[in-house]
């Protein structure tokens, strides 16, 4: 009777569990996208490709809506474009250049950048919070796996959970998935002031100089940059938002 009832507690545990895990992917997006959503972007691709609109971030991806709309060269009319989750590694920077947005933005845009820059006593104990909050549903996922791996051993549904073990990997996954660490001691220090964003672009290694606004476990949002797409071009002001895999907050500049 004990192992039935201890075998139906722990599988009703992990379908509890995978369900949260998936409730919580669902709804999440990436803080350093959703700060440019609604403003006009340029999304510039590893291939040198660039997508601009009107940017809609959902956690599967994004789309870019176009001002109006586009003739290809099969003739057929586009009005947005779709970039998936899964092509994300595929993207160098996306980019709100300042002279792109409307008035109503650029005012959104400025008010946002004195919050941020130098933040004063009560932000930084917001974000303080935020950070606690942060550590502990970091450490759920770490809960899990250990008592999963206790119950495994040392309960009766050890035998259950072990021929589940393929069900348990995709559930812890999910979960860490859902949850993506974002806190990064290095880089908490530095949110508000000005630093240098070491960029790999191709076969170069470049330097930005401008306001760290925030990172997340894939991205970096640096604000208030001069910024060029092709070499050739003139440098604009920008924000960025630049994946973390080959963006780099390397020096305090301030």
């Amino acid at each position: 009777m004990f192992g039935e009832s201890a075998t139906a507690i722990t599988i009703l545990f992990i379908l509890i569990a995978a369900g949260v895990g998936a409730f919580v992917r669902k709804r999440s997006r990436d803080k350093c996208l959703r700060d440019f959503e609604r403003n006009r972007v340029t999304m510039e691709s590893k291939s040198g490709k660039t997508i601009w609109g009107a940017l809609r971030v959902e956690n599967t991806g994004l789309e870019f809506i176009y001002p109006e709309k586009h003739k290809d060269q099969q003739g057929h009319e586009e009005t947005s474009y779709l970039l998936y989750k899964y092509e994300y590694p595929e993207i160098q920077a996306v980019i709100r250049f300042h002279d792109d947005l409307s008035d109503p933005h650029k005012k959104e845009r400025e008010k946002e950048l004195k919050k941020t820059y130098h933040p004063g006593p009560w932000r930084r104990f917001k974000r303080r919070l935020l950070n606690v909050f942060r550590t502990i549903r970091d450490s759920v996922v770490e809960i899990i796996n250990l008592l999963i791996s206790h119950a495994k051993k040392a309960t009766p549904a050890g035998k259950v959970l072990t021929s589940q073990d393929k069900y348990v990997s995709q559930m812890k996954q999910e979960l860490v998935d859902a949850t993506g660490t974002s806190f990064e001691p290095l880089l908490e220090r530095y949110i508000g002031h000005t630093v240098v964003l070491e960029m790999i672009k191709a076969d170069k290694v470049l330097e930005y100089c401008g306001v760290l606004k925030e990172y997340t476990a894939e991205f970096v949002e640096i604000m208030d940059v001069d910024y060029a797409i092709k070499d050739d071009q003139p440098t604009r002001k920008a924000d960025l938002v630049v994946p973390r895999k080959h963006g780099l907050i390397r020096h305090l500049a301030e």
